[in-house]
């Protein structure tokens, strides 16, 4: 086997697995779901951590105080609180590691990683732990970035045209970015078909593909201020955890927002 097919292999080999690993925490929902999303806001923090230029203390200390707001998620963790009591003591846990970062690790953009790991994680326990369709609602949240990326990717190789932003990706291109949220709204109006979706959602979908998209442009420049090209080597094929997940970071909050406004 040549040394591109034993790339494109490991590449496929690993995104099976991590599809896999996404459906079992989906599917099982409560603390199996909480500890997988969990587990990667931690490896997330890892990697931002040296996005933002920070020794291996300064990453550790990041890791530890993230797994505090990540710990308060825990579904059932204070039932007298109840859900939304529960969802804004892990926000103030969040803002509080803002803070600690700031002034103890004296790392502004360090810092910023409490929300930028934090607000995605509570935003998917959140959506799963509805009580209506939280699996479904989860899905569509997660997979309406990955039909984006497909999307974009096929439309930008099949059409080309102007770039998107080439000082940032320069294989970006406004066709794929398009064809980006088409792909996404047309991924969740089949949901709406064959599941019932809520059809507001639906119709939000596009504004969320196009923030997930600015999510991955993002996470872009971080890289290139950083001199790296990926976040992390963790994912053999695929980087790191970021890399795999900058979309759904920048999209995942307003998809809750959206679930516990149009939903509830």
């Amino acid at each position: 086997m040549s040394k591109t097919g034993s790339e494109l292999a490991t590449r496929l080999g690993v995104a099976f697995v991590l599809i896999g690993l996404a459906f079992a925490a989906l599917y099982s929902g409560g603390v199996g779901f909480w500890m997988v999303v969990s587990v990667i806001g931690v490896l997330m923090m890892g990697e931002w951590a040296m996005l933002a230029g920070a020794n291996l203390k300064g990453k550790r200390l990041a890791q530890y105080a993230i797994s505090v707001p990540l710990a308060a998620m825990l579904p059932g963790l204070a039932p007298e609180l109840g859900s939304t009591g529960q969802e804004f003591l892990a926000l103030g846990l969040i803002i509080g590691v803002f803070f600690f970062l700031a002034i103890v690790a004296k790392g502004g953009q360090l810092a910023l990683g409490a929300f930028y790991v934090g607000l995605p994680v509570l935003a998917l326990v959140t959506i799963r732990e509805q009580p209506v369709q939280g699996m479904l609602l989860t899905f569509w949240a997660m997979a309406l970035v990955w039909a984006c990326d497909s999307a974009a990717y096929f439309a930008g190789r099949a059409i080309g045209g102007p770039k998107l932003a080439p000082a940032i990706s320069p294989n970006k291109t406004w066709a794929g970015f398009l064809g980006g949220v088409a792909g996404a709204t047309l991924f969740a109006f089949v949901l709406v078909w064959l599941f019932a979706l809520p059809v507001a959602l639906a119709w939000a979908t596009p504004v969320l593909a196009v923030l997930a998209q600015l999510g991955d442009l993002f996470e872009s420049h971080l890289k290139r201020c950083a001199g790296v090209k990926d976040s992390g080597n963790l994912l053999p094929g695929h980087g790191g955890v970021l890399d795999r997940l900058d979309g759904l970071v920048a999209s995942a909050p307003v998809a809750a927002l959206l679930v516990l406004w149009l939903v509830r």
